[in-house]
Formats: C-alpha cells, sequence, structure tokens
C-alpha cells in the first residue's frame, strides 16, 4: 500500500534506530476517540518494546495491543474486530520481536512445572537462568500460552537464522488468523491492510516477514 501510514511508520523506525526521539512524551490535550492515523498494533508485551517510540507515534493515532509474543490470539481478534468497526481503524501491523522469551518453551513444558513436574523445573530453571518454583497445582486456564512453533532455545538467545525463521513463521500465522477472519474485512471499501514485522532488540530496526509463506513444520 504505498504512502500508507504503514510506510512512514517505517521510516520513523529508521530514525529511531540510529538514536532519534521520535514519540512526544507532553500531554497532547483532549482527543478523539478515534485513533487519528487509523491504525491498530498488535505487539508483544516485552520490555524492550516501546511501541511509540519505535514506530514514531503519537498519543491518539494508534490502537496497541499487547500480550505475550504479540500472539494473534482470540482477545487480540476481538480487539482488532472492535477497533475497526466500531473505531474506524483500517491498516493492522502485527510486530514479533528477537531474543523473544516465547522461543523457550512449549505449553506441555510450562505447565508441567507449574503442576510440579521436577524434570520440567529443571528445564525452565536452566532456560530463565533463575530457580523456577512450582505451584504445585493444575489448572484448566489458561488453555494455552501460544508459545512458537520449533525446537525450543535458551531464554534470550542471540538472534540465529532459525530463531528468525520461527519468528517468521508465526507472524505469518497471525497474518493469515487476521485475513482470513470473517469480521475483518481485507477487501471493498472497508477493507483492512495487515503487514507483519520482527523488530531486533540489537538494532532498534523493523524487518518486514513477507506473506504467504512457510508458518511451521511440527518436526
Amino acid at each position: 500500500m504505498a504512502n500508507s501510514n504503514t510506510d512512514q511508520f517505517l521510516e520513523n523506525n529508521m530514525q529511531y534506530a540510529s538514536g532519534q526521539t521520535m514519540h512526544k512524551a507532553a500531554y497532547p490535550g483532549k482527543q478523539p476517540i478515534q485513533p487519528s492515523r487509523h491504525v491498530a498494533v498488535v505487539a508483544c508485551m516485552d520490555a524492550r518494546l516501546d511501541v511509540e517510540d519505535l514506530l514514531g507515534l503519537q498519543t491518539g493515532e494508534a490502537h496497541i495491543i499487547r500480550n505475550a509474543g504479540g500472539v494473534v490470539t482470540e482477545d487480540a481478534i476481538r480487539c482488532l474486530i472492535i477497533s475497526h468497526h466500531l473505531l474506524n481503524t483500517n491498516e493492522i501491523i502485527l510486530i514479533h520481536h528477537t531474543r523473544c522469551g516465547m522461543l523457550a518453551f512449549t505449553d506441555d513444558l510450562l505447565k508441567a512445572g507449574l503442576e510440579g513436574d521436577p524434570a520440567a523445573e529443571k528445564v525452565l530453571g536452566q532456560a530463565t537462568g533463575r530457580p523456577f518454583t512450582t505451584t504445585g497445582k493444575a489448572s484448566s486456564s489458561p488453555v494455552a500460552f501460544h508459545p512458537f512453533r520449533g525446537q525450543i532455545e535458551a531464554l534470550d538467545s542471540p538472534r540465529n537464522e532459525k530463531s528468525t525463521e520461527r519468528l517468521q513463521w508465526d507472524v505469518r500465522r497471525g497474518m493469515s488468523t487476521i485475513l482470513n477472519h470473517p469480521w475483518i474485512p481485507t477487501s471493498g471499501p472497508d477493507a483492512s491492510t495487515v503487514r507483519g514485522f520482527i523488530y531486533d532488540v540489537d538494532t532498534g530496526k523493523l524487518e518486514e516477514v513477507t506473506y504467504p509463506g512457510p508458518m511451521g513444520s511440527f518436526g
């Protein structure tokens, strides 16, 4: 989409990565309820990501939806539907990032550790670099933690080809979930665009993920 808000945010990101301050932190005064740039962002909750800064967003310009991994969960979809149909957003941006904690576990591993399995506790402790304290209890919720597909690696491991591929897989899965949802139009007069990115926490730069493409291997 030529000259889109997302393209402008990519230009802002290059300035941010070079050390410039992009987000104005001062209170901007009264703002309308609809985001002025008509943009919704789904991003990871990681403390190293300041979404407003890295995109050059100002207060009142975009909805920002954050969770562990920046995963397009049922609740993220709920937010995007409300954002689009009631609050007039029409550009969706997904942001994953390098060194993500969602690369360091599986659902079964974390649940087993929480329930008290000594072997799982040991692996999780090694992955996090701190003693893993079990609760010794089972629970039916959350149903899933949504870790990324593929072979797990230690928490906060340096970027490598395999971890980048795993991040790309999940960005594409998120894009596919949005693009194929019946309540988020991607064609016609009310269409939304969807683009996905990986943010490098070591450089401050965004890298776009192509779509369609591979979305992960069970093996």
